[in-house]
């Protein structure tokens, strides 16, 4: 099954962008609640190249990485991706000065659908306000 998460961003594509693919970046972004936290990225931006971001429990008590390979990238429009047997598409959409960014990805079976959608979506909206502070 194909989840679908979206937000509007109020900035440049070139920020969006850039805010999207630099480590420095997504290590401030990208969390899905405040008890988590991203203690490392990496960015191998080309087909076939890697990505890669360690995501951990602030306590300590839980982290996994969260890994793939980009599949396709077109600059300021779209990357895809898979990790592991699953997919992930991420378009960015200019719209009259702001930028929809919306991404589909294939569930996984170990949470239940809604969860992932909750937590990929808080994800996407703490990206948001970090380009929009940025900016």
């Amino acid at each position: 099954m194909k989840i679908t998460v979206q937000t509007t961003i109020h900035a440049p594509i070139e920020e969006v962008w850039r805010a999207w693919i630099t480590p420095e970046d997504i290590v401030q972004w990208n969390t899905a609640s405040p008890d988590w936290h991203t203690t490392r990225a990496s960015v191998d931006l080309r087909v076939g190249g890697a990505f890669s971001s360690r995501m951990e429990a602030k306590d300590g008590s839980f982290g996994f990485d969260f890994a793939g390979t980009y599949t396709e990238i077109i600059p300021h429009r779209l990357l895809a991706a898979s990790f592991g047997d699953r997919t992930l598409r991420v378009e960015f959409i200019p719209v009259a000065g702001d930028v929809t960014v919306r991404e589909t990805f294939d569930a996984e079976t170990t949470h239940p659908i809604e969860q992932q959608r909750q937590g990929w979506q808080a994800i996407l909206d703490n990206f948001a306000r970090h380009v929009e502070r940025k900016g």
